[in-house]
């Protein structure tokens, strides 16, 4: 995956990218039309191409493999000539490479002066480092749900904050569940790591949960199994407050009580070393993994050098690529945790009617991916090239500094909630489609991976990648660029996507198991 770094440098008036030696597709870096000669490669396109889609350089007759960043990512469902269109039509889904050769890549960080990267961090007095201040309003169950939305919005707009302008507001965690599951099992523990995860997440000032009385997510339970106090995390019920309106009420009047007892605290000169990052994609396209997952790549291995720690997720959008992680695993046992997650979802993709290949998405199709392993390589290069460290569960908190990787399902706001009950401070999500997306309290980087998709949504993008392809600039350089601006929005700098307001309706924890 180390050529994507170097190799897709490509002047403007290129029509073409070939990102790997032995690859035999090509990425068209522009709408071809038909007999159109490519000058790189020797061939005449045989019908029309769409930017983004790939170009085959050299017949590749029925069976054999496509060939792309150096791995295969299908196999031909009929002869292809050279110059021919390669896609969902000629193209399909077949075996990958499973032999997990743990750790045979593994090879040390090479460490940077810490002194060299520093943001403006929040350091609280347990230690813990914020990037936001907010105080989240935690439903354990769908029933108190429309109950949180209300505080929250009533203390947002109340203006009972105005005087305190070290804090971020108030918003919601609401969400579909918290009852009707079974008390015990991957789909209750999903949502307690989640619940947990979030309420001591360092950009919490602090955490007020609110139930119904009678739900399966019992928040007796939860202040049983984590041993919280009424210092720092406060509980209510609307069954025992007297319903709706006065929860409501008694909430909004317990935040105004709280407000002038939340400490103060400035920013200060912090190291990288504190930051946690998560690396997500959404809305791929054919660029994802020429430009912005590369360079996201390359600003993780800086991360990582500095001695701080990158987290990847969707483990089904990096199977096809999962030999090259378990390859960097820093030992068997992490090896191997990676293996288990990849047969868990091979097993309950197949249980559940479905199948791994069940991705790309139309719009990725849209956009020139073809299978579930051309995503994967080109999702995976958000990884970088440092050590994998350790590999999390859903919403487990990252206490191992480097690389990580933690399990999620490719869906996007299930899989950032994961992330950011992690730990993760802040999110990159770079997209080719273009995403609407943001999270809170963690804010959310969005990267382009083409200068189209940049102007046409320059209120919801924070950084163009497509200048890689367009020529002025190198995946080493954007990725620079990107973790330059990690630095500054972990300092206080606000993302497009907090100026927009998103970010309240995007908690979604991972629902495992049958709803009953």
């Amino acid at each position: 995956m180390t050529e994507t770094h170097t190799s897709a440098d490509a002047a403007p008036e290129r029509q073409t990218i070939r990102l790997h030696p032995d690859d035999n597709v090509v990425v068209a870096t522009m709408s071809l039309r038909s007999s159109t000669a490519l000058a790189e490669t020797g061939v005449t396109v045989a019908k029309p191409v769409p930017r983004g889609h790939k170009v085959a350089t050299a017949a590749i007759p029925k069976n054999n493999p496509v060939v792309k960043f150096g791995q295969i990512i299908g196999y031909a469902t009929e002869d292809v000539a050279a110059g021919e269109h390669v896609h969902v039509h000629n193209c399909a889904m077949g075996e990958h490479d499973q032999n997990y050769e743990i750790g045979v890549d593994y090879r040390p960080v090479q460490y940077r002066d810490p002194s060299e990267a520093t943001f403006k961090g929040l350091r609280r007095a347990d230690g813990r480092v914020g990037t936001r201040n907010y105080i989240m309003l935690c439903s354990t169950v769908n029933c108190s749900a429309t109950v949180i939305r209300m505080i929250a919005d009533r203390v947002n707009r109340s203006g009972m904050l105005d005087a305190y302008p070290h804090i971020d507001g108030a918003f919601a965690l609401s969400h579909g569940t918290g009852c009707g599951l079974a008390d015990s099992g991957d789909g209750f523990d999903n949502l307690d790591r989640v619940l947990w995860g979030y309420a001591t997440h360092p950009n919490a000032a602090t955490a007020i949960f609110v139930g119904l009385g009678c739900e399966v997510m019992q928040i007796g339970r939860l202040k049983e199994k984590h041993g919280f106090g009424e210092d720092q995390f406060h509980t209510l019920t609307i069954q025992e407050t007297g319903g709706t309106q006065r929860t409501v009420e008694t909430a909004v009047a317990m935040i105004k009580d709280l407000l002038p007892g939340l400490p103060v605290i400035e920013r200060s000169d912090i190291p990288a070393s504190e930051l946690m990052v998560a690396l997500q994609c959404g809305g791929s396209d054919g660029y994802s993994g020429v430009t912005a997952n590369p360079a996201l790549g390359y600003a993780a291995d800086m991360l990582v050098q500095y001695g701080g720690t990158a987290v990847l997720a969707e483990t089904p959008e990096i199977y096809g690529a999962e030999q090259l992680l378990v390859r960097r695993a820093v030992s068997e046992e992490v090896g191997h945790k990676l293996i288990e997650r990849i047969r868990w979802w091979e097993d309950y993709t197949r249980r559940n009617g479905g199948s791994m290949n069940n991705n790309p998405s139309p719009g990725n199709k849209a956009g020139g991916l073809t299978t579930i392993l051309e995503k994967s390589l080109g999702a995976a290069a958000k990884g970088g090239t440092t050590p994998l460290a350790d590999v999390a569960r859903y919403g487990e908190k990252v206490t191992a500094k480097g690389f990580v990787f933690m399990d999620s399902p490719g869906y996007d706001p299930a899989s950032v909630t994961g992330q950011i009950a992690c730990g993760s401070q802040i999110v990159c999500f770079t997209t080719g489609r273009g995403s609407a997306f943001g999270s809170k309290p963690a804010p959310t980087i969005k990267l382009a991976t083409n200068s189209r998709l940049y102007e046409a949504m320059p209120g919801d993008m924070d950084i163009n990648c497509g200048d890689v392809v367009d020529g002025d600039a190198t995946i080493q350089s954007k990725g620079e660029d990107i973790f330059r601006h990690i630095l500054a929005v972990a300092s206080g700098e606000r993302t497009k996507s907090e100026e927009l307001g998103l970010g309240d309706n995007e908690f979604v924890p991972w629902q495992i198991g049958a709803v009953m």
